[in-house]
């Protein structure tokens, strides 16, 4: 039992929403980056950097550069378990999307700079409202010329209906970029632009008030930035984890993912306030993820992941319990047992075998077509 909230205190299980092109996939892999998942990210329409996405498995997602189908991605960071569902954000897989916000206890909105919020991300933030699902927003691509970030703030404010709270400041935009103010943690990041793509350094000042700002950043950006972080406090509420907690408050970061800017501070506040594995309401009662017997669900079933077999895989999050390789198992619809003897882990593309899981994280299950979305496994 005491094993079993160990693992559940050290997971989080999100997911990351979109319109097309607002940079969610590019978020994904430097997640993974930061996470030691993977050394070098690869982006999703670029000729210079020759790795591919890896959250972008699927020969259609790769020749278009955009998201199809849903991916699991799982790493390790800080003595987390961080499971991320990167969920396409194009309309005509908008399905696959809503269902997969079933299977995720937070959710991290990514906006473009530029674009500003756009329909699709609207329709998707008015689900992860009804469902009150905590929200943290990323305005993405600062390195480009956008809007003005209070605008912005403003907009993602009226257009999605959220409270929201700045925890993160950009100095300048586009060319004139030159850093983010973390109000989290009451720090500045200089942006330098040639570690793309790998982890840069980050040169910390802890007072605002500090000159050596100054001569970092310029004398005028600096006052700026002290006349925004004023205005700030004044307009935005102080963050509140209850609040988040029951999506009524959304805090936001700014950065630019492509170029690995911002990352590491929406990581760093995220495993701190994001929440663990939840409690999920069934048919008959409310399934608690420390009750000892395992429960879980189907969110997705997934044709043809492996082009060398004609496989389909069936999605299975896991609300209660420990799921166990090669243990009997009641699919409740059926009132059938069913054992698996190859349950899979995700990282991306390439799955794993794995002998136990826990509340939070995702499973595969092969399918020999036994299972629809929406179906309960149980201990029985």
């Amino acid at each position: 039992m005491a094993e079993l909230r160990k693992e559940i205190q050290k997971r989080k299980t999100f997911g990351i929403i979109a319109h097309p092109d607002a940079g969610k996939t590019t978020l994904t892999e430097k997640l993974l980056l930061f996470g030691g998942a993977i050394q070098e990210a690869g982006a999703v329409k670029s000729n210079k950097i020759k790795k591919g996405a890896t959250s972008d498995f699927m020969e259609i997602e790769r020749q278009r550069g955009i998201s199809v189908a849903t991916s699991v991605l799982a790493f390790e960071y800080k003595g987390h378990k961080i499971n991320i569902l990167d969920t396409p954000g194009h309309k005509d897989f908008a399905e696959d999307t809503y269902r997969t916000l079933t299977a995720v206890d937070s959710v991290i909105v990514v906006v473009d700079v530029a674009k500003g919020v756009e329909e699709q991300t609207e329709k998707l933030v008015q689900v992860c409202r009804m469902r009150n699902i905590p929200m943290i927003v990323f305005i993405n691509k600062l390195d480009r010329e956008g809007k003005d970030a209070f605008d912005l703030l403003d907009e993602v404010e009226q257009k999605l209906g959220l409270s929201v709270v700045p925890l993160s400041l950009p100095i300048g935009m586009g060319s004139e970029f030159q850093g983010i103010y973390n109000i989290w943690e009451h720090n500045i990041q200089l942006f330098l632009e040639e570690k793309k793509q790998k982890v840069s350094e980050t040169i910390r000042f802890d007072d605002i008030n500090d000159e050596a700002i100054d001569e970092a950043i310029g004398k005028k950006a600096a006052e700026t930035l002290r006349e925004e972080l004023e205005l700030i406090q004044e307009v935005y509420p102080e963050f509140n984890r209850e609040d988040y907690m029951a999506g009524n408050l959304q805090p936001v970061f700014f950065g630019s993912a492509l170029n690995n800017f911002g990352v590491r501070e929406l990581l760093d506040a995220f495993i701190q306030i994001a929440p663990n594995p939840q409690a999920k309401e069934s048919d008959i009662r409310i399934v608690k993820p420390e009750e000892k017997n395992f429960s879980g669900f189907i969110f997705k079933i997934h044709a043809n992941m492996d082009p060398k077999h004609r496989d389909r895989l069936a999605f299975v999050k896991i609300v209660s319990g420990t799921f166990k390789r090669n243990e009997n198992y009641l699919l409740v619809r059926e009132n059938k047992k069913m054992k698996f003897s190859s349950p899979n882990a995700f990282f991306a593309d390439k799955k794993e075998v794995v002998d136990e899981s826990f509340p939070g994280d995702i499973v595969g299950l092969h399918d020999t077509g036994n299972f629809r979305i929406g179906d309960t496994l149980t201990a029985g």
